[in-house]
């Protein structure tokens, strides 16, 4: 079963660490990911960026409403994701106890995909 990871965190929160941290952070993903993928567990994973880069659509009446910005305004923005294969919630709950604490301000939501037959 696929299980989609949305990694949440404080932009606010990642801006104010060290370049160094930051690096180390990343280099701490980057080493996550890759292990992951040699496991066959990682179908595919991506940081987003800035929330303030993001384009909402609403539809209303019929017609399609546009808005720069995030859906809402939350302490927290979506900063990526990534998509895994585990047997069941619990062998995911274990990846994620394998992921390189981001900061006290990140929260991982695990979604179950549906997958649609093709």
């Amino acid at each position: 079963m696929q299980y989609l990871l949305l990694i949440y965190g404080r932009e606010d929160a990642w801006q104010q660490l060290s370049e160094a941290d930051q690096a180390r952070i990343t280099a701490d993903m980057g080493k996550f990911a890759q292990e992951m993928r040699e496991s066959g567990k990682l179908r595919g994973g991506n940081p987003l960026q800035p929330v303030a880069t993001a384009t909402t659509v609403r539809f209303k009446d019929g017609k399609r409403l546009i808005t720069d910005g995030p859906f809402a305004e939350t302490k927290e923005q979506l900063g990526g994701y990534l998509l895994i294969e585990a047997a069941d919630l619990d062998e995911a709950l274990a990846i994620v106890a394998k992921l390189p604490p981001a900061s006290p301000h990140t929260a991982i939501e695990i979604r179950p995909v549906t997958e649609v037959p093709r």
